[in-house]
């Protein structure tokens, strides 16, 4: 077992109460093997000064004892970590694993009295439509000038001018006719990328707020598919864009044209190449300037501000757009206090809406506040399970990576998995987006050169490792692209020939079981093996224990002294221990397993 038998999560099992209170007195709970039974010592760190309490035993089972100790939440932010000084020597215990040396606090676990997430987004599992390309409702609409029509089936401009203007003629009640797939896959939240109107297929460069595009089907529409998918208990999100709107927004060409204007202080005018900062040098997308109190007005604080007008229209939430960008611009580094100001917007105007934050690379010093919940975990899942998974013979970049994703073993995927996880409180980490392709990367058919049985090891992860489930459309149909243009093809719903049943299936399956077991949305995470082709967890809950094997190819078999029996629960087959207590689980692969072990109720 990874770290010796010793653990400690920051899940329900491990704390007293997730959502404490400031001054709270805060259970935790460490599990040590049985011939540990003295040296357990909690730090904590009030105030920026260690502190140390004396943990008593708690309880024993068969093969562990469970100690405990009492953590004071004295601040916003309390870390904390075990100093085990009994059988074994001088070792630390925190987020990031056991440690024979001093190690930094970074790694350090985390109690957060800021408010926390609704309830409902630890069940979410969430469904990513890019509406131009999802289903059309036979609506006839004119086209902007802007715009080059392209049939249903006509391939995707991966490059040149046509990239961003091929509109396929997705909208709105396109969606609506087909939220009884998304029901039946099993989610129960949908993603959209941006409504607004803008001059593009992709929406991103926004000319207005206040409304939805007419090519879309307008207002009226949004308002009947968010009517209809709550009906059918289906939350939806919003895509928006804090870090910049599009260059054609009256906000930016009275800027524009106007010295005086009042919107001129919404943002960056300078002597650059553009005379404005824009995102990444795109001229379309000139960039907010967050200092402006009229900026913060219009976006947030005001009663018709975009973030409250439309939570209040009825949607549930926001995934932010560039949110590691947002506020920040050289000496400027506003990003918390923009997403402080953003989550107490949408908690006056919807207490329970969800802020999703994007950003593809280390989060966590945005995380863990009293802003976004939690961000798209593109580093701490996405990267690993790719780099994992891949085919042989696939190069492909990953977002903006200037070299092909590397191929590494389990072992490396899990100890990337087990960095980035360290470095946020469990509640971030539960309710950031596990991902396995989205509208801007590669499609995870392709990233595993074609393989179904290795896309059903992904999904298998997506769904049973903690992070809320997010499925790009079409990814359950077996859709491919190698890149973020190629991998927004249309949904092929005249094809059905086309769809790769078995990839449905499993999906399907998956999501049954995720919603089905109660640990799967809830329970804490025990790292058991990890080796080149296999890794094998266990999520735990209140007595409940499922096992999970994940192996890319076959492999040595993976003993665990675990001394009960498993009941397969997706896989198979059931598993029965030695005499001598161990468990030996399959060695074929690729495949995906999942046991509930015999002594979970």
């Amino acid at each position: 077992m990874l770290d010796r038998g010793f653990h400690h999560d920051g899940s329900a099992d491990h704390v007293s109460t997730l959502t404490p209170e400031p001054g709270e007195t805060v259970t935790v709970f460490l599990r040590t093997p049985k011939d540990h039974r003295t040296g357990v010592h909690v730090r904590s760190t009030p105030d920026g000064e260690p502190h140390f309490t004396e943990a008593v035993v708690d309880r024993e089972t068969r093969d562990e004892i469970w100690w405990r100790a009492d953590v004071v939440v004295r601040n916003p932010v309390t870390r904390y970590r075990f100093l085990l000084t009994g059988h074994g020597g001088y070792r630390w215990l925190n987020a990031a694993g056991l440690h024979d040396h001093d190690v930094p606090d970074s790694g350090d676990f985390r109690l957060l009295s800021y408010a926390a997430p609704p309830a409902w987004a630890a069940d979410a599992m969430v469904y990513e439509i890019f509406p131009d390309r999802f289903a059309r409702s036979g609506a006839q609409r004119a086209y902007p000038d802007w715009a080059v029509p392209a049939a249903w089936d006509d391939p995707v401009a991966g490059a040149g001018p046509l990239t961003t203007v091929q509109l396929f003629g997705g909208d709105l009640d396109g969606v609506t006719a087909h939220l009884a797939h998304v029901a039946g896959l099993g989610m129960n939240t949908l993603y959209l990328t941006p409504v607004f109107p803008a001059p593009s297929n992709h929406r991103y460069n926004a000319s207005s707020f206040t409304e939805i595009d007419p090519l879309l089907g307008g207002d009226a529409a949004y308002r009947t598919l968010i009517d209809e998918a709550h009906r059918r208990g289906i939350r939806v999100l919003g895509d928006l864009t804090t870090n910049h709107c599009g260059s054609t927004h009256p906000w930016f060409t009275a800027a524009a044209r106007d010295k005086d204007a009042a919107e001129r202080e919404m943002f960056h005018f300078g002597d650059d190449a553009l005379g404005y900062e824009a995102w990444m040098g795109v001229a379309s997308l000139p960039k907010l300037n967050w200092t402006s109190e009229r900026l913060r007005r219009l976006m947030a604080d005001d009663a018709e501000s975009v973030v409250r007008r439309w939570l209040r229209f009825g949607l549930d939430g926001w995934r932010i757009d560039v949110a590691n960008m947002t506020g920040r611009l050289r000496g400027i580094d506003l990003t918390r206090e923009v997403a402080a100001r953003i989550r107490h917007a949408a908690a006056e105007e919807n207490p329970e809406s969800v802020l999703i934050a994007e950003h593809a690379h280390d989060a966590s010093a945005d995380l863990d506040g009293d802003g976004w919940h939690g961000t798209m975990n593109y580093a701490g899942f996405t990267r690993p399970v790719w780099s994992w998974l891949r085919g042989p013979e696939v190069r492909l970049p990953f977002l903006g990576l200037p070299a092909p994703i590397p191929r590494l073993g389990a072992d490396h995927a899990v100890r990337t998995m087990r960095a980035f996880a360290a470095l946020t409180s469990w509640r971030s980490l539960v309710h950031s987006w596990s991902i396995l392709s989205s509208h801007d990367t590669a499609r995870i058919r392709t990233v595993c050169g074609g393989d179904e049985a290795l896309v059903e090891v992904a999904a298998g992860l997506l769904f049973t490792l903690p992070g809320t489930p997010m499925v790009l459309a079409g990814d359950e149909l077996g859709l491919e692209g190698a890149w973020a243009e190629d991998g927004r093809r249309p949904m092929p719903w005249h094809r059905p020939d086309s769809w790769r049943t078995g990839t449905l299936d499993a999906y399907r399956r998956l999501a049954t079981l995720r919603r089905d077991e109660p640990a799967l949305r809830h329970g804490g995470l025990r790292w058991l093996h990890a080796s080149a082709d296999a890794l094998a967890f266990v999520r735990e809950r209140a007595g409940e224990r499922l096992l999970v094997l994940a192996a890319r190819a076959a492999h040595d078999p993976v003993r665990l002294p675990l001394g009960v029996a498993g009941t397969p629960r997706h896989g198979g087959p059931e598993i029965t221990p030695a005499p001598d207590g161990t468990v030996t689980l399959p060695a074929d692969g690729p495949a995906f397993h999942v046991w509930r072990l015999e002594n979970s109720r």
